[in-house]
């Protein structure tokens, strides 16, 4: 077994891509399990079979990278927020805009959308009225495209 902690934080490109290839050439070996703990969704995808996602210390979800993100529909609405966002979340639900895949991370909620566009999402948020700061939409993948 191989635990490797967050092992490409503070490394420049170069070095964290030759790293990466290495670590993905111990994969089809065998015999090895690796755990990998990793902020970087694009390290996860690449080098792992599951993916385990832990939220204010629970697991909150374990699957394969692919099923995580199918799982978020076809869209993602990600907003930052003035306040509580905590409590912005609860409006949301209350509203049936966000179901219960939504979450909270600091001052970011993020909406995946699984029965409706974002354009329509962003039509019922706006129309709450809630403090939003910042809002983006994205597809469910390794990286993110944010608009202000």
């Amino acid at each position: 077994m191989l635990f490797l902690d967050e092992p490409t934080v503070g490394l420049d490109p170069r070095i964290r891509h030759e790293l990466l290839d290495l670590i993905a050439a111990l994969r089809p070996r065998g015999g090895l399990t690796l755990l990998l703990t990793t902020h970087y969704l694009d390290e996860a995808e690449r080098l792992c079979d599951r993916v385990a996602i832990m939220h204010r210390g629970e697991l909150v979800a374990l699957d394969t990278p692919n099923a995580l993100r199918t799982a978020l529909g076809s869209e993602i609405v990600e907003l930052r927020v003035e306040g509580d966002a905590e409590r912005a979340l609860t409006r949301l639900r209350e509203y049936g805009v966000a179901s219960e895949a939504a979450f909270a991370v600091g001052s970011t909620l993020t909406l995946p959308l699984a029965d409706r566009g974002a354009a329509a999402a962003i039509a019922e948020i706006e129309a709450l009225e809630l403090p939003v700061a910042q809002i983006s939409t994205r597809r469910p993948s390794s990286t993110t495209s944010t608009c202000n």
